[in-house]
């Protein structure tokens, strides 16, 4: 039948209802929102920072190396392999042996090799041998060793980078990888691109170490907060990986900014035992290789929470606060690329926009009601259905739109008028035929169903393949071009067809003329 059931009637403006509501969500007051929902505009669109970052490897790479040290003298002791000249170099280990085959034979081992893991995912090992001269031998990453590394170096500086953005409060920020070693980092507008800066350059690796003139771990000189160098123990009573949640406080003995700091359970119970057994002496916080804070431990402290002073501001104090918080980055990261988009280019990429879609929409209203009179002014209001639904749907789920997504849009509204302008042409085809009004129209409206619906699924689906590896401004060409082809299937098969049929069906009797 040509008409819906009142119960499909009902549910196909249900639906369109509940959608059309969150579209006037994007009208608003920003003081006064009742839903916090709309849709979000990219960098493109209203201005912001755009940061390529780079992660340096190396500094992780001669770590990696140097854990390696303890293990790799114990395999050798183990074994009563004789070793001379051990040395621990930026990227290697070098040494003499006094059997290369067996170390060979241990070293390449797939069984039970906790020193020189085998990577299944490359068919290689993390470690490569290589003789240098006699039983002189160097110890390095492999090629696949440092990928692994440096992948997952990548990978958690990602999601620290994605933590430090998301408690500053940025909507909807851009963080992608960008070949083996870079970020994309794009922040649509945000207006202190320097402090962003500030707090994704620091690696926040925090340690907390006793000052110290003699160690039996030996002691190193750092700067202080006021540039006064002080002996500081090499021994790392704690790390910044114990920290469960830090906030930024007020000292009440001062009257000013700190960061209180809560630690886990093994954290705490070092931190207890430390302070403990060092009543009077200097517990230095040191961050990234400086001196932050030196204060004196005056009673043991169990309760596992502490605060940090120094001399702060408010801010400095947040912002030490958030580092703690989103934990230290893997490697230091330096920016490679950086730019700044102003808000007067965002509004006129708007104005271009809109007018684009503005002229589009006249002319396509303009034609419809040339070619197809009544019908095509049916088509033209559910056209407006269409692209009300579309930023509803586009408001539910918070979306960002960008410029590439109003191309999506104004592609929509084309492919909205295509799917009616399919169905009428094969309604003309039927009523050629001398069939009844109502006849005609009913198997026009179901034999243009599956090329319509073939026309809008492949698209649908190079739509989908654009989102998933696609990425920024093609990703928003690919949600609004997929939103918007399940709005047109949805407002042309439904509601054009409800509205039609009431046409149809009051002049049955008389010519209803496409």
């Amino acid at each position: 039948m040509l008409n819906f059931s009142k119960i499909n009637i009902f549910s196909i403006y249900l639906i369109f209802i509940f959608v059309s509501f969150f579209s006037i969500l994007n009208f608003q007051d920003p003081d006064n929102q009742y839903i916090e929902k709309k849709v979000n505009l990219g960098l493109d669109l209203q201005g912001g920072s755009y940061l390529l970052l780079e992660i340096d490897s190396d500094p992780l790479v001669k770590e990696k190396i140097q854990s390696k040290v303890i293990d790799f003298k114990k395999l050798l002791k183990k074994n009563n392999l004789n070793y001379s000249n051990f040395k621990i170099n930026e990227k290697d280990l070098t040494f003499n042996v006094d059997n290369l085959d067996k170390l060979k034979t241990l070293f390449f081992s797939k069984k039970d090799n906790f020193l020189n893991p085998y990577i299944n995912k490359y068919n290689s090992y993390e470690l490569d041998l290589e003789v240098l001269e006699k039983n002189s031998v160097k110890i390095l990453f492999s090629k696949y060793g440092l990928l692994t590394i440096n992948n997952a170096a990548l990978k958690q500086s990602i999601e620290i980078v994605r933590r430090r953005i998301d408690d500053i409060g940025t909507k909807e920020p851009t963080i992608l990888q960008r070949g083996e070693k870079r970020i994309l980092v794009e922040l649509p507008g945000l207006k202190d691109p320097e402090r962003i800066k500030s707090l994704l350059g620091k690696t926040a690796k925090l340690d907390f170490r006793l000052a110290a003139n003699n160690d039996e771990f030996g002691t190193e000189k750092l700067l202080s907060e006021n540039n006064i160098e002080l002996n500081i123990s090499k021994r790392i009573i704690m790390s910044g990986e114990n920290l469960i949640d830090a906030q930024p406080s007020i000292n009440n003995q001062s009257n000013k900014p700190a960061v209180s700091f809560t630690l886990d359970r093994l954290g705490a119970q070092k931190f207890g035992r430390t302070t403990s057994d060092n009543v009077g002496k200097q517990l230095a916080i040191v961050l990234d290789g400086k001196v932050i804070s030196a204060p004196s431990i005056n009673e043991p402290i169990t309760s596992g929470s502490g605060i940090i002073t120094g001399n702060f501001s408010f801010q400095e104090a947040t912002d030490l606060a958030l580092l703690l918080r989103s934990g230290a980055l893997p490697t230091p990261l330096k920016v490679v690329e950086e730019r700044t988009v102003g808000p007067d280019l965002g509004e006129d990429s708007i104005k271009a926009g809109l007018i684009s879609l503005i002229v589009g929409f006249f002319l396509v209203i303009i034609f419809m009601i040339f070619k197809y009179k009544v019908f095509g002014l049916i088509a033209n209001l559910v056209l407006i259905a269409n692209l009300i639904m579309l930023v509803g749907v586009l408001t539910i789920l918070e979306a960002t739109l960008t410029l590439p997504g109003i191309a999506g849009i104004i592609l929509t509204v084309g492919m909205a008028v295509d799917a009616n302008v399919l169905i009428f042409e094969r309604i003309k085809e039927e009523l050629k035929t001398e069939k009844s009004i109502i006849h005609a129209f009913d198997i026009g409206y179901t034999k243009a169903k599956i090329t319509v619906l073939d026309a809008n699924i492949t698209t649908l689906i190079a739509a989908i393949i654009l989102f998933i590896f696609g990425s920024g401004p093609v990703k928003g060409f690919a949600i609004t071009l997929g939103i918007g082809i399940i709005t047109t299937l949805f407002s042309a098969y439904f509601m054009a067809r409800h509205i039609t049929s009431m046409i149809v069906l009051k002049n049955k009797s008389g010519s209803v003329k496409l």
